[in-house]
């Protein structure tokens, strides 16, 4: 059995804590509120959301399967980077798929802002609008957004009357745009898968549900292929349908793109095999 390297190690123990304290503090939403990232148009944004997303998971089997990732092709990776450049590339890679996971809800958003563009209402008060928790188990409901909206527009001395169909529609889609929150070890992992697999490009993965031995250069790929295919359809192959894909694609490019780089620039090629 491999024997897990150090910041592996120590990375996991972090995640590993992070769950803890989602289960046990707060009744699991205090630390999502604090830690999860949320979308930057939203009143629950904060600033360090962006690093300590990477560390929070939504269930057992989400850190799980993302800790045994780590350990895999983490380890290998360490070894052959070193500690420092092994982290460097693993926050890298989960700045990397935050920046692409949000630039792609930002265009989603601001499509959605033109449904509103007529009402010129106050960036504050939609700000609020759109944080508004309107959901009702695992559905939000208009319903909820219309009853929750009154008071507020009432505060602002803004006259629902001129909110019409459509722009309750695009007032609706931007509080489900906003509402998303991420969740994580997924982004800094396919940054790492994308580093192993340059290293090893003839090593053999299989997937646990298709025990197909598949080279890493055409594993890696394909599953990054996948990924951008379910973020751009919404069609899921693999992964839950809430999945952030796009902050996969992110990661893995951001991974692939630094070992590009240090491997034209900085290393001894022979030193990766």
């Amino acid at each position: 059995m491999m024997r897990i390297s150090e910041t592996v190690k120590h990375l996991i123990i972090i995640n590993a804590i992070m769950f803890i304290g989602t289960l046990t503090i707060g009744q699991g939403v205090l630390f999502y509120d604090w830690f999860a990232m949320h979308f930057p148009k939203s009143t629950a944004f904060q600033p360090w959301q962006v690093v300590t997303h990477m560390f929070m998971h939504g269930g057992g089997m989400h850190l799980f399967f993302n800790m045994f990732a780590l350990w895999m092709f983490g380890t290998p990776v360490e070894r052959a980077l070193g500690s420092k450049r092994f982290l460097f590339l693993y926050i890298s890679a989960g700045l990397g798929a935050v920046l692409l996971q949000v630039g792609y809800y930002y265009v989603d958003f601001y499509q959605a802002y033109q449904g509103i563009a007529n009402l010129n209402m106050d960036g504050e008060l939609l700000r609020k609008i759109i944080s508004i928790d309107a959901s009702d188990g695992q559905y939000i409901k208009g319903e909820i957004l219309g009853q929750q909206m009154e008071p507020l527009l009432n505060q602002y001395g803004f006259d629902a009357n001129t909110i019409n169909q459509s722009n309750f529609k695009a007032l609706f889609d931007m509080n489900v745009i906003a509402r998303n929150t991420m969740v994580g070890a997924s982004g800094c992992i396919m940054g790492v898968m994308a580093a192993f697999g340059m290293m090893n490009p003839n090593a053999e993965l299989m997937l646990i549900f298709l025990p197909i031995p598949i080279k890493a250069k055409y594993f890696i790929p394909g599953i990054i292929i996948l990924d951008l295919i379910s973020g751009l359809t919404g069609q899921s192959f693999f992964s839950p349908s809430n999945t952030a894909y796009m902050a996969h694609v992110g990661g893995a490019l951001t991974g692939f793109f630094i070992m590009w780089y240090w491997k034209k620039n900085q290393f001894n090629r022979n030193r990766w095999y």
